[in-house]
């Protein structure tokens, strides 16, 4: 009687390896990404302080 051949999975176990996969051509710093977000923060806050001033709404 024949015996069966049992397949064992591949090594990766089927994960993928991002890094390899994809390169971005923007690459920021975490440091970089806190100050923009900072500054949009900021922006916001004014823009709720005194945007009604210098739009005209107020």
């Amino acid at each position: 009687m024949a015996r069966r051949k049992y397949r064992m999975p591949s090594s990766g176990g089927g994960i993928m390896r991002y890094g390899e996969e994809y390169s971005s051509k923007l690459m920021l710093k975490p440091g970089h990404v806190i100050i923009i977000i900072g500054i949009i923060v900021l922006v916001v806050i004014l823009l709720n302080t005194y945007g009604a001033t210098i739009f005209g709404f107020g």
